[in-house]
Formats: C-alpha cells, sequence, structure tokens
C-alpha cells in the first residue's frame, strides 16, 4: 500500500512529525496513533521506516519548494 502525505489527515501529519522530531507520544492524537498504526506507518510509538521515508519525502519536497525560483 502506497501511502501520500495528502491521504493522512492533519492529525495523522501531525504524529508523524512529532514522532519523527523525538517528542512525546503524549502530543499525539490517540485516534491518529491507532490509523498510522493500521497503515503500518508507526510500531509502537516509532516511525517505521516507511513513515521515516514519508516524512523525509514531505521534508525533501517542502524544502526544494521553497528554493525554487
Amino acid at each position: 500500500m502506497d501511502i501520500s502525505w495528502a491521504d493522512l489527515d492533519s492529525d495523522e501529519q501531525r504524529t508523524i512529525a512529532v514522532l519523527g522530531a523525538g517528542l512525546s507520544v503524549e502530543l499525539c492524537d490517540p485516534l491518529a496513533l491507532l490509523t498510522l498504526r493500521r497503515l503500518g506507518l508507526i510500531v509502537g510509538f516509532d516511525l517505521t521506516a516507511a513513515g521515516h521515508n514519508l516524512r523525509r519525502d514531505v521534508v525533501v519536497k517542502s524544502i526544494a519548494g521553497s528554493h525554487s525560483i
């Protein structure tokens, strides 16, 4: 299953950002945690490789977009 950033709601996106930054899981929406587990983007309270890749791709696109002329 291929999930894009746009497929996720704002709580799910925020949860990936929070976990990816190493912040407390207490800052995450419980329903978003459940959904991301079901999608295979987190295990326990850690991003999976797929979760890290999704986060990385969004960051790279964001940086590339902010530097376009």
